[in-house]
């Protein structure tokens, strides 16, 4: 079973300084980078409040002083949502220890005004590639999830009894069936796992939480 492809990162920008605004999405446009701009917090948020769910990964560049709706507020609201794109703050010097603290709060990182636009494109490619190793476990958890999804009664009782250690013997005792009725079964739950022996079986379920296993 393969994974689903990587979903495209989007920037998104948020200035309500239209030269600035428009700079930094020259900046990423020439890039070839998709980009959208938003004049103020409450723009994007009523935005991102109508994007289908789970929210695409995003790198979204954040000014700190904005009103009515500062980049901090804009930042909380948008945690509030649960929207989990990586947000880089743009700040000037009287705003760093403010920033500082919305990076211990959870922001991806903050640059101070004036930067270097190489520093500044830096800095998002490393949250892109922050964004796709996380795309890349979820999807991976989603294939397993998907797998699991797909096995037959008798297969999840045939897994729980290997994940346990049993030997084909011995589940086939606690199930009432034959040996080679589990190792059919055996056969059937690696394929559909995408799994070689039941030490990768074990491993693979590891990076699903307990209540995601339910088996």
């Amino acid at each position: 079973m393969s994974l689903p492809p990587p979903p495209a990162i989007d920037i998104h920008i948020v200035d309500d300084d239209a030269d600035v605004r428009d700079g930094l999405a020259w900046l990423f446009d020439s890039r070839g980078w998709p980009v959208r701009t938003w004049d103020s917090g409450a723009a994007l948020l009523a935005t991102v409040q109508t994007l289908p769910q789970p929210w695409s990964p995003a790198v979204l560049l954040l000014d700190i002083r904005m009103e009515p709706l500062s980049g901090l507020v804009t930042f909380e609201r948008l945690k509030a949502l649960g929207c989990p794109w990586a947000v880089l703050f743009l700040t000037g010097h009287g705003d760093v220890g403010t920033a500082v603290e919305a990076v211990k709060n959870g922001a991806w990182d903050f640059l101070e005004k004036p930067f270097q636009n190489n520093l500044l494109v830096d800095r998002v490619e490393q949250a892109m590639q922050a964004l796709q190793q996380q795309s890349a476990s979820e999807r991976q958890r989603q294939r397993l999830r998907q797998a699991l999804a797909s096995l037959s009664p008798r297969e999840r009782e045939v897994l729980n009894e290997l994940i346990q250690g049993h030997y084909n013997k011995t589940i086939a005792e606690h199930l009432g069936i034959t040996a080679r009725t589990v190792e059919f079964h055996r056969a059937n739950i690696f394929e559909k796992m995408g799994v070689e022996s039941a030490i990768e079986l074990a491993h693979q379920l590891g990076r699903l939480t307990p209540i995601e296993k339910d088996i």
